[in-house]
């Protein structure tokens, strides 16, 4: 069977990488020049689905709980299964209550314990919560290499095009906030990012600080840099960065430790995320179709699971042939 996936964003990638595991015979097609340059670029690359729990609904844990195997599997080495630390300020230690009780899968640190998993962040948190289960990865890099495997399998890229569908056996659809008013419910949820680089502080695993109103996460990159994220705001707007966010961004980095400070700001970016009402990502079907949708800020967590569902959907069409025409 002959595939055509558009989209060469996370969504894209890991349908691809699912179906030449398969043996199908697949195209990618992405309009712009390169891999990444929608959301899945600006993407914090978090595989923590017990920590996305607190706020999302079931399916997120139980279909994200095998994305860090399946990115290993497919990526070795690209994985880091660190844990996530989760920490408040004093006037904000409620909300690490609260985060608990709407989790599963962590364990209380006090601060020798933050200590010895941070030192760096020693004497700054009386308690906080640890998911030693979750990992994280790097998007940029993880997109690369998903695309550089695909080249090397002999698997087709067509860049700067959208592909002709009436070549294909299947279309697999995945170009994101591209169908935001063209897929029934389909809404954009703005995120914006920044990246610092510092000497002064090093951090092994992503950290979420709480707060009530301007809760962030930090990733540690290589080389000293740091991912900041994410503001999560109903718009379409693809433009870049408010001052608002940037200074709410800051700020919160700054609570959690001072050397922030005096940290470098070396890029900051905004994408759309595409979402459904429920904010769950779906496979649809409209004729020889699939658009697979929706992944609001779990793209990494939930590719994988999304895509093994087109691997089956396709897999189970090769064994009855008779149910499409020729």
């Amino acid at each position: 069977m002959r595939v055509l996936v558009k989209g060469a964003g996370v969504a894209g990638l890991t349908v691809a990488w699912q179906l030449y595991r398969h043996g199908f015979d697949v195209t990618i097609a992405e309009r712009a020049g390169k891999v990444g340059t929608g959301a899945s670029g600006f993407a914090g690359g978090m595989l923590a689905p017990w920590c996305e729990r607190e706020s999302a609904e079931e399916p997120v844990l139980t279909l994200g709980r095998m994305a860090a195997d399946w990115w290993e599997a497919a990526l070795p080495g690209h994985v880091y299964r660190r844990g996530t630390l989760v920490v408040a300020g004093g006037r904000d230690a409620g909300e690490l209550d609260r985060f608990a009780g709407r989790t599963s899968g962590w364990e209380w640190l006090d601060d020798a314990g933050i200590s010895a998993l941070e030192p760096d962040l020693a004497g700054r948190f009386r308690k906080a919560l640890f998911f030693r289960q979750e990992a994280h990865l790097d998007p940029r890099k993880a997109l690369s290499a998903l695309t550089a495997g695909l080249e090397e399998a002999r698997m087709r890229f067509l860049f700067g095009a959208a592909g002709e569908p009436a070549r294909y056996d299947r279309v697999i659809d995945c170009t994101g906030a591209a169908r935001i008013g063209r897929l029934p419910n389909l809404r954009g949820v703005r995120g914006e990012m920044l990246s610092l680089e510092s000497d002064e502080i090093t951090l092994s695993r992503p950290v979420r600080l709480l707060h009530p109103r301007h809760p962030i996460y930090i990733v540690p990159r290589d080389k000293g840099r740091f991912m900041v994220g994410a503001t999560m705001i109903e718009s379409e707007d693809t433009g870049p960065i408010t001052a608002r966010s940037l200074m709410e961004l800051l700020n919160a980095t700054y609570a959690l430790h001072p050397a922030f400070g005096e940290a470098r700001l070396v890029e900051t970016g905004a994408g759309v995320r595409p979402a459904y009402p429920d904010n769950l990502p779906r496979v649809t079907e409209d004729g020889d179709t699939l658009h697979v949708n929706g992944f609001y800020r779990h793209g990494f967590l939930l590719a994988p699971a999304m895509a093994g569902e087109v691997a089956r959907r396709l897999l189970a069409e090769q064994r009855q042939p008779e149910r499409r025409a020729s």
